[in-house]
């Protein structure tokens, strides 16, 4: 396999807290805000708008829904569109949050800096500029593209935190260059993501989507599906969800291989390192991808990947869309050299209803393999915390770039 970098994690090459891996991007999904109110200033000041009440929140990411209930009667999420002054805030915005990211951390982080929310400025380039340029801080998922038109426009900008893991729509060369710290809430989602990959496999090997249609129909096919027990779990990219992946499919009785050439050499627990990316895919049951995309990794999977994996295997992407040339998926499945896919994450999110969508053995879910309520409020503990750290002059602990506190000229 080409040089590659994980989607989950971020280090000397999705590395990661975890230890080691593919330098990386991507990831998954995230909590989120609720759009239209402002809440009251802390230590004085009326709101101009009143927040709504509360609720719990629901999470998104790619696959771009969500909403949390706003700070008013109960909710705990920041309201999008809100500013909050800090204690003592000259009225300049410390923070501004451009995605839907809420929670109680932030909440916090308020108290101390002058904090605003809109969750939607990500989509408009010309409001997200006006929006970032004054600020220290920037808050973003995976929507916001954090380019070094944006950055350079940005003067006073410390730092930016990125509520997920995968870095491919942060410039983290640029931010480099111009001494901004960046962080990412590296291995937060892992055991989210984990549980995921394992649920999808599953679902594949015992046919649960097939039966429950079958079932709704008025059938009672009693085909025997496959136990997962005794066969082989391939595992390419040992970053924070590699390795959690590894651990849940070893739990289940399996035996783990694991493909990374760029981990470095050394023991992974409970997985037997494979140096040969085609040995992997020839003894694996069951294949999943941990990677970021990049050049080198995008379109991985491809006819001569799908050619080279065991018949019957099942593919299993929690990772990125891109690092699967789609049109040779569907046509292994059409042949049935590959056993089925289950897919977290496409090309193009939402994807079409035809081709792998509508495919019998393919089980699509939208991109919410990181979508949990606990990953969620870790993710957002991570770099609610971060900031603070840099913004009051202290080092960053999830920094992913050179950084750790800001260098800026």
């Amino acid at each position: 396999m080409p040089a590659g970098t994980h989607a989950d994690e971020v280090g000397a090459a999705h590395g990661d807290g975890g230890g080691g891996g593919l330098v990386g991007k991507a990831g998954s999904g995230e909590a989120g805000g609720v759009a239209g109110s402002v809440l009251p200033a802390v230590g004085g000041g009326d709101p101009v708008g009143k927040a709504g009440n509360g609720g719990e929140a629901s999470a998104a990411d790619s696959s771009g829904g969500g909403s949390t209930g706003a700070a008013g009667s109960g909710g705990g999420a920041r309201a999008a569109g809100s500013a909050i002054p800090a204690v003592g805030s000259t009225g300049e915005v410390d923070v501004a949050v451009v995605e839907d990211v809420a929670g109680a951390a932030l909440d916090e982080l308020g108290q101390r800096f002058a904090l605003r929310t809109e969750a939607d400025a990500w989509s408009e380039p010309g409001r997200l500029a006006h929006m970032v340029g004054p600020v220290r801080a920037l808050v973003v998922r995976n929507r916001t593209q954090v380019t070094r038109q944006l950055l350079d426009g940005a003067p006073r900008l410390e730092v930016v935190a990125r509520a997920g893991v995968g870095l491919d729509n942060v410039d983290v060369a640029a931010a480099d260059e111009l001494g901004i710290v960046v962080v990412a809430a590296v291995g937060a989602n892992a055991p989210s993501v984990a549980e995921h990959a394992l649920a999808m496999a599953l679902a594949l090997a015992r046919d649960l989507l097939g039966h429950d249609q079958a079932v709704r129909a008025g059938g009672w096919d009693r085909h025997p599906g496959m136990e997962l027990a005794g066969r082989n779990w391939g595992v390419i990219g040992l970053g924070a969800t590699g390795r959690a992946t590894a651990h849940l499919a070893g739990a289940l009785g399996m035996e783990v291989l694991g493909y990374d050439p760029f981990l470095g050499a050394g023991h992974v627990e409970g997985v037997e390192r494979v140096d040969d990316l085609d040995a992997l895919l020839g003894r694996s049951d069951v294949v999943s991808l941990h990677l970021a995309v990049s050049d080198q990794t995008r379109g991985l999977v491809d006819s001569a990947f799908l050619g080279a994996m065991r018949p019957g295997a099942f593919l299993v992407n929690v990772a990125r869309g891109e690092l699967v040339d789609e049109k040779a998926l569907l046509g292994a499945l059409e042949a049935g050299t590959v056993g089925g896919a289950a897919l977290d994450v496409r090309v193009d999110e939402p994807p079409g209803p035809a081709g792998l969508t509508a495919h019998p053995r393919v089980l699509s879910t939208p991109h919410v393999a990181g979508i949990t309520t606990a990953a969620q409020r870790r993710v957002v503990d991570m770099i609610a915390a971060d900031v603070q750290r840099v913004l009051s002059g202290d080092d960053a602990v999830h920094a992913v770039g050179r950084h750790r506190r800001p260098a800026r000229s």
